[in-house]
C-alpha cells in the first residue's frame, strides 16, 4: 500500500472514531442505556484512488521535443566482424528500446572480444549505447577513446521517454534473436537496479496500462511472457476494480530511467575512467577504420544506415510534449497511443509513432491532439475519483 493511500485511510479511521466517542458521550448525558451503533459503510478502495490526476493546461506546457528512432524490422545488430585487419563490432538499432536494452547489448558487445584489458578501443557514437560501451569496456580495462559528433544533453538519447520496457524493437525475430533479445534485456533488468537512486535518476514507479477490452498476453508481457518476471507487482483490474476512465487496467512497477539526469552522470563516469572524447563525423566506414585503434565499436545508432550501408534500418518520429514537473505524479499511464511518464523534469506526454518520417521538425496538430486527447483522460480520472469520494460521504 502507497504511503498516501496509508494516510488516507488513517485519517478515516481517526474521524470515525472521534464520531463514535461523540455519540458515547452525548448519550451518556442523556442517562440512556448504551446502544450498538450500526458502523458506517465501508469505503470501497479501487485501485488508482488515491492517486493524482496530471494537470493538463496550456499554460504548463514548456516544451515540445521531436526525435528519431533506430528501428530494424528484424531487431537490433550486435556482431563482430574482422575488416581490414581490424575487429569492429556493431551494437546499433534498438528502435525505442535503446535505454533500456543498453546496458544488456553493451554487455553483449564487448563480451564479443575476448579480452580488452590494456587494450586501446575505440567506440563510436555518444548516445545511450556509446556511453555504456565504453563503460563496460573501461571496468575491463580497456582504455576507451570516444568519437562522436554529439554529447549529452544533444544526443537523441537525450529525447528518450525513459521508461524501462522494450518498446518497437523489432517486428519480426529468428530463434537467434529471440535468445539475444531475451539475455540482452534480462541483463538490463537487473544492471539497472543498481543505479536506483538520485545521483543516476533511476527510481521504481507503477505503470498502468488502460484499455477497453481484457489486456492481452503476447510473446514478451503477461503470464507466460518471456520477460514477465520483470513486470514488478503484475495484475490485472477488471471494470468496477479501479477508477481509471477505461474498462480494463493492467498494472506492474518497472523503472523511470531520466535522461538528462542519467547520461550526465554516465559521461562523467566514462570521463572520469579516463576516456578521451573526440568531437568527430566519419564520412564513410573507410574513415572508421581507419582509426589507429585495432578495436572499434559501432554505436551510431540510425548513422548506421548510411555509414555501414545498412538499409533495413529507418527512423521511427516520436514527438512529445513536456508540462512543467507536478511532484505529486508519481506513477506512468499508457493508453493506446497515449502515454504519461513522471519525471523530474517535467510530465511528459506522447506520442507518437510515424515509421520512415526523417522530418524532425515538431507538429503543431499533433501536439494539440496528444494534449487534448490526455487532458480529457486526466479529467476523466479526476471525476471518477471525486465520484468515489462523494459516494463514501
Amino acid at each position: 500500500m502507497n504511503r498516501r493511500r496509508s494516510l488516507s485511510l488513517a485519517l478515516a479511521s481517526l474521524a470515525a472514531g472521534a464520531a463514535s466517542c461523540r455519540r458515547e458521550e452525548a448519550s451518556q448525558a442523556a442517562a440512556k442505556p448504551a446502544e450498538a451503533s450500526t458502523p458506517p459503510a465501508p469505503r470501497k478502495n479501487l485501485e488508482g484512488q488515491s492517486l493524482t490526476p496530471v494537470e493538463i493546461d496550456p499554460s504548463l506546457e514548456i516544451r515540445t521535443i521531436t526525435g528519431l528512432r533506430p528501428f530494424r524490422p528484424s531487431g537490433f545488430v550486435v556482431r563482430r566482424e574482422e575488416r581490414e585487419g581490424k575487429i569492429l563490432v556493431h551494437n546499433y538499432g534498438h528502435g525505442g528500446g535503446g535505454i533500456t536494452l543498453s546496458w544488456g547489448t553493451s554487455q553483449q558487445a564487448v563480451s564479443m572480444v575476448e579480452s580488452v584489458s590494456g587494450q586501446s578501443c575505440a567506440v563510436i557514437g555518444g548516445g545511450v549505447m556509446g556511453l555504456s560501451t565504453a563503460r563496460l569496456l573501461q571496468l575491463r580495462g580497456a582504455k576507451v577513446t570516444l568519437y562522436t559528433d554529439a554529447l549529452p544533453p544533444d544526443t537523441t538519447s537525450n529525447i528518450a521517454g525513459g521508461h524501462w520496457w522494450p518498446v518497437s524493437v523489432f517486428d519480426k525475430r529468428t530463434p537467434e534473436f529471440a535468445a539475444q533479445f531475451i539475455e540482452a534485456a534480462r541483463f538490463a533488468f537487473r544492471y539497472f537496479q543498481r543505479l536506483a537512486g538520485p545521483h543516476w535518476g533511476v527510481r521504481w514507479v507503477p505503470s498502468y496500462y488502460l484499455s477497453e477490452v481484457p489486456p492481452e498476453n503476447g510473446w514478451i508481457a503477461g503470464p507466460g511472457g518471456v520477460l514477465h518476471e520483470t513486470q514488478v507487482g503484475f495484475r490485472d483490474f477488471g471494470p468496477g476494480e479501479h477508477i481509471f476512465p477505461a474498462k480494463y487496467l493492467r498494472r506492474f512497477h518497472t523503472m523511470m530511467i531520466e535522461p538528462s539526469i542519467y547520461l550526465q552522470a554516465l559521461l562523467r563516469d566514462v570521463q572520469i575512467g579516463g576516456a578521451a572524447i573526440e568531437i568527430r563525423r566519419f564520412p564513410s566506414a573507410d574513415e572508421v577504420v581507419k582509426l589507429p585503434q585495432q578495436v572499434i565499436f559501432n554505436c551510431t545508432g540510425l548513422g548506421a544506415r548510411d555509414l555501414f550501408a545498412d538499409a533495413e534500418l529507418t527512423p521511427i518520429k516520436g514527438q512529445l510534449t513536456i508540462l512543467k514537473p507536478q511532484p505529486a505524479v508519481d506513477y506512468n499511464l499508457i493508453m493506446g497511443r497515449y502515454y504519461m511518464f513522471s519525471r523530474a523534469d517535467g510530465i511528459v506526454l506522447g506520442g507518437t509513432y510515424d515509421k520512415g518520417n526523417w522530418n524532425l521538425a515538431p507538429d503543431d496538430a499533433v501536439r494539440r491532439e496528444i494534449v487534448e486527447g490526455q487532458r480529457r483522460l486526466f479529467e476523466q480520472m479526476r471525476a471518477n475519483q471525486q465520484g468515489i469520494l462523494a459516494a463514501a460521504r
